[in-house]
C-alpha cells in the first residue's frame, strides 16, 4: 500500500482550560458518548455493587428482544418482587414496552422479573445479560439478576467504566433513548391505569439532562448513570457511593461543557486528496469531529493509506486514519467517484 501524509486545517475558536475537579464519589468517571474518550476518572475500574442501574442492561435486552409490543402476562414469577416496584398484579395483561417504562422510570423489580420471565426465564436471561456484556467490552462486569437487588442472592457487580460503556451502548437503541428520557407517562393496562414520573431528578432540574438511571440498596449506597447533551457535546457519568450524586452529576457535566469542544478533524467537503493511481475524483463521505480542549489540538495526526486495487464490493480506495498521541481512534474510508 502507498502511504500519503495529508494535512487537514483545523479552526479552533477557543481557548479552554481544564481546570481541577473533586467530586465525593468513591468511583466515578465522564466519558464522551460518540467517541468513548474518558473526560474524568476515580477509581473507574474498581468494581463495586451497582443496584439498580443494572436495569439498564435488561431494558437493553428487552428491546433487542424485538417483543416491545407483544402483550404480558404477569403471572407469579413477580411475588418475589420486593423493594422499589410498579405493583401489577397476576394475570394482568402489559405491553413489554410498558414493562420497561416501568422498569427505567420507577425502578420496578417487579417489571424486571416480570422481563426476564418473559424472556425465557430467569437463568436463561442473566446469561444473554452477561453475553451482552462481553460483546460490549464490560470486562469487569458480572451480573446474577435483573434487578440489581442483593440482599438475597448474589448481587452484580460492574465498574464506573463499564457502565459508562453500557449507557453509550444503550443510547445507540431509540428506543432506549425514547423511554429513557421520558419525564412522565400514564399507562394503562386491561386492569389498571398507572401515572408514573421518572426517578432520575436530573431531567427536571438540569436542562441538558437527556437520561439515566437511579440505584439504591444499603449495600451498594448510592448509585447513578445518567447523560446530558449541550450543542453537539453527548456526555456520560457514572457515579458509585455518592450521597449527592445528583449535584455531582451536573459538576462533571459542567466540567465537562466546559472544558471540551469537539473539532473538526476531517471536513468532507473541503478536504482534498491526491493519487497518482486514482485519476477520479476521490471523497469521504462523513466529517469526522473529536472532543477535545484547546490545547490538545497539537496532539492530532492524520495518515492516508491508499489501496493498491478498488475494492470491488465497497468502492473503497484507501482511508484516512487520525491519531490522538500517536494512538489511532478512527478510520474514515475514501472513495472513487
Amino acid at each position: 500500500m502507498k502511504k500519503i501524509f495529508i494535512f487537514i486545517v483545523l479552526f479552533f475558536l477557543f481557548n479552554l482550560n481544564v481546570n481541577a475537579l473533586t467530586i465525593p464519589s468513591n468511583n466515578a468517571i465522564l466519558i464522551d458518548q460518540d467517541s468513548g474518550r474518558v473526560l474524568y476518572s476515580k477509581n473507574a475500574n474498581n468494581a463495586s455493587l451497582i443496584a439498580s442501574t443494572t436495569k439498564i442492561m435488561t431494558a437493553v435486552l428487552a428491546i433487542e428482544s424485538g417483543k416491545l409490543d407483544e402483550i404480558v402476562v404477569i403471572n407469579d414469577s413477580v411475588s418475589k418482587s420486593h423493594g422499589s416496584g410498579i405493583y401489577v398484579s397476576i394475570d394482568e395483561r402489559i405491553t413489554l414496552r410498558n414493562l420497561v417504562y416501568g422498569l427505567l422510570l420507577r425502578s420496578g423489580n417487579d417489571a424486571a422479573l416480570a422481563i426476564e420471565d418473559f424472556l425465557g426465564g430467569h437463568n436463561k436471561f442473566v446469561k444473554k445479560m452477561n453475553e451482552k456484556a462481553k460483546e460490549i467490552g464490560m470486562n469487569n462486569t458480572v451480573f446474577n439478576n435483573a434487578s440489581g437487588l442483593d440482599d438475597e442472592e448474589k448481587g452484580n457487580y460492574s465498574t464506573c467504566y463499564d457502565m459508562a460503556l453500557l449507557m453509550k451502548y444503550a443510547n445507540n437503541l431509540f428506543d432506549f433513548r425514547e423511554i429513557d428520557s421520558t419525564k412522565k407517562i400514564i399507562v394503562e393496562t386491561d386492569m389498571k391505569t398507572y401515572s408514573w414520573t421518572n426517578k432520575n431528578k436530573l431531567l427536571f432540574t438540569y436542562k441538558y439532562a437527556t437520561g439515566g438511571k437511579t440505584g439504591y440498596t444499603k449495600k451498594a449506597k448510592r448509585t447513578l448513570v445518567t447523560s446530558a447533551t449541550k450543542k453537539d457535546v453527548n456526555l456520560i457519568a457514572v457515579t458509585f457511593n455518592d450521597p449527592d450524586d445528583f449535584d455531582t452529576h451536573k459538576k462533571l457535566y459542567e466540567y465537562g461543557f466546559s472544558n471540551y469542544k469537539n473539532y473538526l478533524i476531517i471536513n468532507k467537503d473541503k478536504i482534498k486528496i491526491k493519487s497518482d493511481k486514482y485519476k477520479g475524483k476521490l471523497y469521504v463521505k462523513n466529517n469526522y469531529y473529536y472532543l477535545m480542549t484547546n490545547n490538545e489540538r497539537e496532539n492530532i495526526n492524520t495518515n492516508v493509506v491508499m489501496y493498491n486495487k478498488k475494492d470491488k464490493k465497497t468502492k473503497q480506495v484507501g482511508y484516512i486514519e487520525v491519531f490522538y498521541k500517536n494512538q489511532s481512534i478512527h478510520k474514515e474510508y475514501i472513495y472513487m467517484k
